[in-house]
Formats: structure tokens, sequence, C-alpha cells
């Protein structure tokens, strides 16, 4: 998962708006220097340089032959290649724009932009940019009758202001720029939606433009994305049917929709502990005005359509609006309590989290959720390691897990090696705002007082979440 072109974006799907793992195309500007003299800078994917570079010359007619090449090195570092070929570089190179997906020659090919002058926040309605969208599909009538060519178009709240097509996506932005100025429209804080993907030099362009929002039917580049992060430009992707992704500055994104349950997964809290270093049971501990377990199940029922509280003391719980059901393993600890919470789901897969949790974070959970397709296990691994009580189990899951209480043992991750476990690093929740206060339980009083005097009791719910994310 720690893959670096990796991303944390939000993803709309279904009227919901959730966390979600993208990986990006990279885009990597290479400086080429041939016999000492700047020749170009090509905007490449980062693999086999040598390939691209040889092709280069010999499709430009640089060279005949290898034997023409006396050196060729490249410093990914500092994204140059040094190149000495034998003979001279024609005396006047005449450069040609080409049509291709990128334009052959950049001028000033930003590294990185400033943030919009007004700086100020701006929201965007979400149908109104699928309505943008929408207009732009029905405006490109020579894509439909002969495809091949790409389309953009610049709107606001009341709908499309603008309309270009080119057989380069570049080229449409420089239309669309070109018609703002005879037109004198102003195009601060307008949206921006194209057909094609997302690269630096279309950032760069709809920056100098004031843009607020570029939205693609296609992908985005990781440059591209890192420029609108630093001038505040929110950048979309995907944009097909009712789905979206952002990749940066979602803030600025209005959802007129109501929150829908994370779909085909169960709830499952662990109230079935023994407590024994504590020295009573830790869910009904007070904390905030309620119990433990009280804020934990708050958060649950919010995420998941059913929640099932794992007890064998159902009436301590009997304010709490949900089933409750007992270990199929009597006082085997807590891989007894999961092995109930999923035996007992109504869904294939359950999420579980432990009793004395009052911080988890819904962000968080919904990412291991949506991750469930890929393992029988998922599982965050914090600072501290592993946190199996806060993780993603498939029903697939409890043969295994009765194999290990069969022979009388109870870690958690015991039967791990026999089913399919997805890892999710900590470097992946932290870009969600998930401190490490979402895994913090408690076991003992002096861990308990001290939560206590961390999160006293006058901070709001909100300023407990804002301290959350601020750790």
């Amino acid at each position: 998962m720690a893959d670096k072109n990796r991303l944390m974006i939000k993803q709309l799907k279904n009227g919901r708006l959730h966390p979600a793992q993208r990986l990006v195309v990279e885009e990597y500007p290479l400086r080429l220097r041939v016999n000492g003299q700047e020749l170009a800078t090509l905007v490449c994917s980062p693999h086999q340089l040598n390939f691209l570079l040889v092709g280069f010359f010999r499709l430009q007619g640089f060279i005949a032959s290898l034997d023409d090449i006396e050196l060729l090195g490249v410093c990914a570092d500092f994204g140059l290649a040094e190149v000495r070929l034998k003979g001279d570089l024609p005396v006047k190179l005449q450069p040609t724009l080409t049509s291709g997906c990128g334009t052959g020659i950049s001028y000033n090919l930003p590294q990185q932009l400033a943030t919009r002058a007004d700086n100020r926040p701006h929201q965007y309605s979400i149908d109104c940019l699928f309505r943008l969208m929408s207009q732009l599909a029905k405006q490109a009538d020579q894509y439909r009758s002969h495809g091949g060519i790409h389309s953009a178009a610049i709107g606001d709240e009341n709908g499309l202001l603008l309309f270009a097509e080119d057989i380069g996506r570049h080229n449409t932005f420089d239309r669309l720029a070109g018609e703002a100025w005879f037109k004198q429209i102003d195009l601060n804080d307008k949206m921006l939606v194209t057909s094609g993907r997302v690269s630096t030099e279309m950032v760069a362009k709809a920056a100098r433009l004031g843009i607020g929002l570029i939205a693609s039917r296609t992908s985005v580049t990781d440059k591209a994305i890192a420029l609108c992060e630093q001038a505040g430009i929110t950048l979309i992707g995907y944009l097909r049917g009712e789905s979206l992704e952002i990749y940066s500055h979602p803030q600025q994104i209005q959802i007129a929709t109501e929150n829908t349950p994370i779909p085909a997964v169960t709830g499952v809290i662990l109230a079935g502990g023994e407590s024994r270093r504590m020295g009573s049971d830790k869910s009904l501990l007070p904390f905030h005005g309620a119990r433990f377990i009280d804020h934990t199940y708050r958060i649950m029922a919010e995420l998941f359509d059913e929640v099932l509280i794992v007890t064998n003391s159902p009436d301590l719980y009997s304010a709490i609006p949900c089933r409750k059901v007992p270990d199929l393993y009597y006082a085997q600890g807590s891989l007894a309590g999961i092995h109930a919470g999923v035996s007992h789901a109504s869904h294939n897969a359950a999420f579980v989290v432990a009793c004395d949790m009052p911080f988890i974070n819904p962000e968080a959970i919904t990412l291991l959720c949506n991750l469930a397709a890929d393992g029988d296990v998922v599982i965050p691994i914090s600072a501290h390691g592993p946190e199996p009580l806060h993780a993603l189990y498939h029903k697939r899951c409890l043969p295994a897990m009765e194999a290990v209480l069969d022979a009388g043992h109870k870690r958690i991750v015991g039967f791990f090696p026999q089913v399919k476990v997805v890892e999710v690093p900590a470097a992946d929740l932290s870009a969600l705002g998930a401190a490490e206060s979402s895994f913090l339980n408690v076991n003992t009083p002096q861990e308990y007082f001290s939560l206590r005097d961390t999160y006293p009791p006058h901070l709001t719910a909100e300023a407990l979440y804002k301290k959350q994310k601020a750790e």
C-alpha cells in the first residue's frame, strides 16, 4: 500500500463522498542538454529513459546509428540528461508545436505556482459541475462524428460560458483563453472541464486564467495535483456519470446528498472483555457525559446499517438500540469476540472495534471498508504496529479463526497466515487526518485518568475532533 504514487483522495460514488486510494500517473520533466547546449525539456514517464532519448535523437534525425552517441547519462534526482553526440547539432533548429497529448515544446514549464491572488474560499456545487460536464458532452459534436478530438469548456453555477475543440488538448485551453479576452469574460473562480488528461501545463494555463476548479473525464498527473494544491485549485478526475475523484482542496466542493451507510459491512463493537487491569468494565466508564461504548456506538451507527455489540451481559447495554450477541467461544479473549461478531453479522464482512475507543475516525474506517474486496482481513498499521481491534474481517476468516480457537490459542494474529491480509500503513491514514488517537484505548486506571486530563470535559465534540486531526 505504501506506493509513492498511491495518493489518498476523496471519491464520490452513489451519492456518498468517502476516502479512497488512487495510483496516479507520474509526470517527469527531463531537461535535455546536448553537446553542452540546452536543447529541450521532455515531459515523459520516468522509466527506460535511455530508450526514450535514443529514439528521440533517431527520429529527429540527429544520429544515424548508436555509434553517433559518445555519452548518454541521466541524473534522475535533478531530471537532467547529459548527452554528447558526434558532430554538431544543426545551427538553426526550428521547433514545431505538436498536436499530440502534450505540447512538443513548452515555455516556462512550472515547477510550482503561487496561491491564487484572492486566496478566498469558493464553493462549487457538485450538481453544477455534473451539469457542466454534461453540457460539454453535448457540445462535442465533432468527437461523436469522427473521434480523435479534445474538448473543453468553462462555466459557472449558471451553466456553460465558453466551449472549444481541437486535436491538441492544450490547444483547447488556449482557445478558451483567447475567446474570453475577445468577449471580456472574467474567468476568476470559474470551473473548467475537459475531456483530456490534466498535466502541469494545463494547470499552469488554468491558474493564469484564475480558474478555481479543473475537472477531467480521465486522469490527472502527480505534478498536476501538486500544482493545484499550491495554487488553491480543486482538481477532479474521472468525472463520469455521477461519480468522480477529488485530488486537491475537497473543502471547496458542496455535495447536497445525505450520508448513506457503508454497503455490505456490519459494524461490530466488542464489549465482552474481562477488564482485569482496569478493575471494572471499561465500556461503562464515564467520559464526556456518556460511557465509552456510547461514544463508539454513535460513530458506528452513523457508518453502518447494522451494528452488533458482542457481550455476554446484554442487560448492561439495554439502552443502546442494536442487537447484542454472545461469544460462541466463551471467555477466550478478543479473538473469540471477533469470531462471534463476524459469525452473527448479516453481511459477509464486519468492521470490528473495541468498546473503549472513543475517538475512532469515520474516514479511516471508511477507507478500510472500501478495501474489503482486496483481502480477508484489512488492518491498519499504527506507530505501535497492527491494530486488530480496529480492522475489517470477512466471513472467509471463520474457519481459520475456529482452528486457532479450537487449539486453545487466543492471539488474534494467530490465524493471519491462513488468510489474505491487507495492511494499510499509518501514512495513508495520516493523510486523512486520522491521528494515533483513532486507535487509542484504555487498559488501566492510570491510562483512564490520563485520557480525561488530555481531553477535558469542556472541549466540545467538534473541538475534540479538531484536536485529534491536529495530532
